[in-house]
């Protein structure tokens, strides 16, 4: 059987704003309703944030994440939800003490930044690699943090997506798999044109494309302009592939998506026109190997 290509919606995220992105969901409501829309243009798995509906900035309430996921489940039982872990991994040095947190910290115990995952039990979650600077924040995922939350992932019956931002990830992931942490046949999603990691070119993912473990079922995606070039990319390299409103804000150079259904229309449109067929749910799932 000719290979199929997984789409996957990035609905909301944490750092995409409404001032950047006016049409960019925020309530559980919104956020449902967008994912459901994606996934009948033809995303197979959606990848879900939840964000505070006063404020828009990221979430880490289960409550939010329990309304979301029974919004979609009851209208949904096919799609695969991916639920992300990234919440939580963020430290803002003080100017007049880099040892204290400053305003915008988020960084917390790893058990938290997974509850949701395991009172949810959805079938992907997001399992972050990458330490890094982002804005005025450290990223920080330390070994320790994340041999925790990989044990608590995997014992909730959920499938980590590894989340790779440059070379230096990838080789945590292959010590991870030497040690017996994270069990092949991996998923991966690389990540780039993220500023200070990975950039957004061909050469680029070619390269953490040969580094990857014999079998692995990876994807990658470029931020912003470079959203639907990687998308392409993704596809000629024989890898799966991405697109929301967590990556970019635009359907086009100048021009605001209004929904992400509208970017899962055009990225299975390239896909179609280079010859390939999107991932139904039941294929994405026989391809990741994760049970109905």
């Amino acid at each position: 059987m000719a290979r199929k290509t997984i789409l996957t919606a990035a609905i909301t995220g944490n750092l995409m704003t409404p001032e950047i992105s006016p049409h960019l969901p925020v309530t559980p409501a919104q956020i449902a309703d967008e994912a459901l829309a994606a996934a009948a243009a033809g995303a197979a798995i959606v990848h879900l944030h939840v964000r505070d509906p006063e404020t828009a900035k990221g979430s880490m309430s289960m409550a939010l994440y329990e309304e979301l996921v029974s919004r979609i489940r009851d209208k949904n039982t096919d799609v695969l939800l991916n639920l992300t872990t990234g919440e939580g991994g963020r430290f803002v040095p003080s100017d007049d003490d880099p040892q204290v947190a400053a305003p915008g910290s988020t960084l917390c115990a790893p058990e938290k930044r997974v509850a949701h995952v395991t009172a949810l039990r959805p079938d992907i979650c997001t399992l972050d690699f990458n330490t890094m600077w982002s804005g005025a924040a450290s990223v920080i995922n330390s070994p320790r943090n994340l041999e925790i939350m990989a044990g608590e992932i995997y014992a909730a019956g959920v499938t980590p997506e590894i989340e790779i931002f440059d070379s230096g990830d990838l080789h945590m992931v292959k010590d991870f798999v030497a040690r017996g942490i994270i069990r092949t046949p991996l998923m991966v999603q690389m990540v780039l044109g993220v500023r200070f990691g990975a950039v957004a070119n061909p050469a680029t993912m070619a390269y953490l494309v040969s580094q990857l473990p014999e079998g692995t079922q990876w994807a990658a995606f470029g931020i912003g302009r470079a959203a639907f070039p990687m998308l392409a990319q993704a596809y000629l390299l024989g890898g799966h592939v991405r697109i929301g409103m967590e990556d970019t804000a635009y359907i086009s150079k100048g021009t605001h998506c209004r929904s992400n259904a509208d970017l899962v229309t055009k990225a299975a449109r390239i896909i179609d026109d280079l010859g390939g067929t999107l991932a139904t749910p039941d294929d994405a799932r026989d391809i990741l190997q994760i049970a109905a």
